[in-house]
């Protein structure tokens, strides 16, 4: 069999070059049991040598890795980097390359999301960002071409991807089809880039790979790698439609932007987007909470983009304004201050002087409505102490809501926040601020009980860690039903914090139990005549 197998595949290379195929190991077992498992174990390091000899690029290289890594739009970009980070034992590993490029993007309401890979891969994945459409929820219906080991042994990956496409357009008729790759089509040499083409070739529908496996790297380096498949293959392909006659501004001028990391998040840029349609401000497209295809389609035409989680994106806002010339900002809608500051910045990046006198008077609108609804809830609030563990840009600007609420932040958490974002930290807490980086149970109740935290505002995968504790407990992270941000997204913080806060609940699993307070023990039952009746019912 193993003979038979090696002449076919030697015949198969001499007719075929330009085919990828399976070479055999050199050692290997022929017991009928274990013969095609120990060809199967050889598979992965011949792909990878045999494309290389070939001139096949079947995945991304470690310069391709070290090119998105290197960010010269940050001012810390001199500071050593690597794809993975060093593995501490106890702590959790955060997520791989597929899964921060697939949270990227899954929120492209109307596009066809296909995971090539293992089911476990899509499953594990699927909807772990609460964002949220206001129409199309094609990006609700989880695609995977569903690989099992005789996909991977036969060599029929591609041509199941191939089906699966078909069938995604067949069926739901998508704008576009964005393919994920995972590990196992990377180690085995799949070339999804060959097989995009040819579907978009024969059915007419834009078919997009996001390399993606999940060695390359964290999550982190997952947002870039959709962020630059974005600009590769999506921006820049169609113009924006022109603006509807009933839509347009009496008297005022519309500006395009672009919101750069903002995710939609349980719908909480929908309290913003009334603000910038006012202010005559048209969004082409927020990449990507609520976007649709079309929209991503038409970035380059903006007059301004802003960056809302530069952890995630920045290098989308540098190449925008590499290759289009498009100014950018970073900024957030979190809390009174940074939503002020944020419109402001758009007025002065568009420098347009009726656009900031505008800006200014809604601005002073809306933060008198806002602070006047707040007094009463920051009564109850004032001088509460709070333990903020999350990363990116909401390490920083949910510590400006929150000290514009008198609450004290006592740490945040910077695990996943870059450099910018510790300096903001420093600039709204002093230089003396507590950073946390070990998010591990132990170390966050000890800083609770260190400095007397009256609540813990974290990620879902912390809740246990604090209801465990007794300790009032807020999810700020993706997973969250409610929307924080503008205006209206502080008076819904507020409520939220005041109702975690001012539960009974705390005070009632706090005390001591009823068995061993001492003075609530209840009485013995009197003792039993024969017969079973007591001595009371007796008398």
């Amino acid at each position: 069999m193993y003979n038979a197998a090696c002449t076919l595949l030697q015949c198969s290379r001499l007719l075929y070059p330009s085919i990828r195929f399976v070479s055999f190991p050199t050692k290997h077992y022929l017991s009928k049991t274990n013969e095609f498992r120990s060809i199967r174990y050889g598979t992965t390091l011949a792909y990878t040598k045999l494309n290389k000899a070939i001139g096949i690029s079947t995945m991304k290289s470690t310069k391709d890795i070290a090119a998105l890594l290197d960010e010269p739009a940050c001012e810390h970009n001199k500071k050593e980097k690597s794809g993975c980070a060093k593995p501490k034992p106890g702590a959790s590993a955060g997520g791989c390359a597929f899964d921060g490029a697939q949270i990227a993007l899954l929120p492209i309401a109307d596009v066809a999301h296909i995971v090539h890979g293992p089911i476990a891969c899509a499953g594990s994945s699927w909807d772990n960002r609460g964002t949220r459409s206001s129409g199309a929820d094609l990006y609700r219906i989880g695609m995977t071409t569903d690989l099992t080991e005789q996909d991977i042994v036969m060599g029929r990956s591609e041509k199941r991807l191939f089906h699966a496409i078909k069938q995604a357009i067949d069926t739901y008729a998508p704008p576009a089809v964005f393919i994920y790759n995972t590990c196992v089509p990377a180690l085995v040499g799949d070339d999804i880039n060959a097989v995009c083409k040819s579907a978009q070739e024969r059915w007419g529908v834009p078919v997009v790979p996001i390399d993606s496996a999940g060695f390359y790297g964290t999550k982190n380096l997952g947002n870039r790698i959709a962020g630059d498949a974005m600009v590769k293959y999506v921006i820049g392909t169609r113009d924006p439609d022109p603006l509807p006659l009933n839509a347009a501004h009496s008297g005022i001028k519309v500006h395009d932007v672009n919101l750069v990391g903002e995710y939609n998040i349980a719908g909480e840029f929908w309290h913003v987007l009334p603000l910038l349609d006012e202010l005559g401000l048209r969004v082409l497209c927020t990449l990507s909470g609520d976007a649709r295809f079309r929209e991503v389609q038409t970035m380059h035409k903006a007059e301004v983009n802003m960056m809302v989680c530069s952890k995630a994106m920045v290098n989308v806002a540098r190449k925008l304004q590499q290759q289009y010339g498009t100014p950018w900002f970073e900024g957030s809608f979190y809390g009174i201050t940074d939503t002020s500051q944020a419109l402001r910045d758009f007025a002065k990046t568009l420098n347009d002087d009726d656009l900031t006198e505008r800006t200014e008077a809604l601005i002073q609108r809306e933060e008198t409505r806002v602070r006047k609804e707040l007094e009463p809830w920051k009564v109850r609030l004032k001088g509460k102490r709070v333990l903020l563990f999350t990363g990116g840009v909401k390490s920083w600007s949910v510590i400006s809501a929150l000290q514009d609420l008198g609450m004290v932040v006592v740490a945040t958490g910077t695990k996943k926040s870059t450099e910018e974002d510790k300096a903001r930290i420093r600039e709204l807490m002093g230089e003396d601020t507590v950073m946390i980086d070990d998010g591990s149970p132990r170390a966050l109740l000890k800083i609770v009980h260190d400095y007397k935290a009256d609540i813990l505002i974290a990620g879902g995968r912390n809740m246990y860690t604090a209801l465990k504790a007794k300790v009032p407990f807020l999810d700020i992270n993706q997973e969250r039903e409610f929307g924080y941000e503008g205006y209206q997204g502080m008076l819904e913080l507020v409520r939220q914090l005041a109702l975690t806060i001012e539960s009974p609940v705390w005070e009632a699993v706090r005390a001591p139990a009823p068995w061993k307070n001492k003075s609530s023990q209840i009485p013995p039952s009197p003792p039993l005549l024969k017969g079973g009746s007591s001595m009371v019912e007796a008398a």
